[in-house]
């Protein structure tokens, strides 16, 4: 059961994440293996110096990690609220739709035949491989005469994930110096972004999120079962498919972005619903904070592990989320 049920609390609790937000961002800018004051962080965004060290690093390095973790936190984290409503599976997370192992197949093909190294050029083919994974994953989840299926759609992201890790296998038997472009987006990270790279995205990243607000009341319905939801007068195919076509955008954005990031999707979700229950006019824009700040968290914790290395982001959600994980499995998949 959610914790709050009064909206004034709810607003509390909007406000408290908000508040929270801001705080992980100066801590993603200030903190790593050079540590910059608070007064420098502010004086970098009002009254930049280009002869300070302090705020160049800033504006062409911690700025941009920060953002990325940003966009990709939150974007993952409502794409999970919209795949557990989707699937009806509340395990269920933005890798099933296989964008992951689109991704990365897509790199490494390119990459090993084409010979392409431009990180933007990257950016884009992972996004293209991780929408042409989510489309077959739709397309195979559609098939047969009860179209949309959740237990359907959850086997066809199986299928579709090993085919696509099976030829990225197989391409880098091949030629292994696709190996190395790779790596980034298996482990995944936020860092190695400029301003001119992740700026564009941003527009992208924020319609796609408001749309999924602005769907919170269909998926509420949805939610009550296609039968009632049919009597209601909601068109669920269309809405499935909308829903579908929001997940593979966000998760396949925040993929092409960030590489391959685990359990934002997973945990994130059922964190938020603990605390304000399942009206996704809340659930929604919560998760996106809630995912932005885990993700922005990790991303600090990363860079002093193993200091003055850094342990890939990936790695750190994973330590986080794998606990979690086996939790909601031994709990059937709740945690109310």
């Amino acid at each position: 059961m959610d914790l709050l049920n009064r909206r004034t609390s709810k607003w509390s609790v909007l406000a408290l994440s908000i508040a929270c937000l801001m705080l992980s961002l100066l801590g993603s800018i200030a903190y790593g293996q050079y540590v910059i004051s608070s007064k420098s962080v502010w004086t970098a965004f009002w009254a930049f110096d280009p002869q300070s060290i302090d705020h160049v690093i800033i504006r062409t390095t911690r700025l941009s990690r920060a953002l990325v973790a940003c966009l990709v936190g939150a974007a993952l984290a409502v794409a999970g609220v919209l795949m557990q409503a989707l699937t009806r599976n509340p395990l269920a997370s933005p890798s099933i739709f296989g964008v992951n192992a689109g991704a990365v197949f897509a790199i490494v093909l390119f990459s090993t035949f084409f010979s392409v190294t431009s990180l933007n050029t990257f950016l884009w083919l992972a996004f293209l491989g991780a929408s042409v994974a989510g489309a077959l994953v739709y397309g195979l989840g559609s098939l047969g005469k009860d179209g949309l299926s959740p237990v359907r759609i959850v086997l066809s992201g199986a299928a579709i994930s090993a085919l696509f890790m099976a030829f990225t296998q197989g391409i880098l038997v091949i030629g292994q110096e696709g190996l190395d472009s790779v790596l980034f987006w298996v482990a995944g990270s936020v860092s190695g972004r400029d301003l001119s790279m992740v700026m564009p995205l941003v527009p992208a990243f924020v319609i796609g999120m408001v749309l999924a607000m602005l769907a919170a009341p269909q998926i509420n319905i949805l939610l009550s079962g296609d039968d009632i939801a049919k009597g209601l007068g909601q068109n669920t195919v269309l809405i499935k498919v909308a829903l579908s076509l929001l997940i593979i955008g966000l998760a396949g954005g925040s993929v092409a972005l960030g590489g391959s990031i685990g359990f934002i999707g997973l945990m994130v979700p059922h964190m938020v619903r603990s605390v304000v229950g399942y009206d996704h006019k809340w659930l929604i824009p919560l998760s996106a904070l809630w995912g932005a700040i885990l993700l922005l968290c990790a991303d600090v914790i990363s860079r002093f592990v193993i200091m003055p290395e850094e342990v890939p982001i990936g790695v750190t959600t994973a330590i986080l989320g794998a606990p979690f994980f086996i939790y909601l499995a031994r709990k059937g998949g709740t945690r109310e």
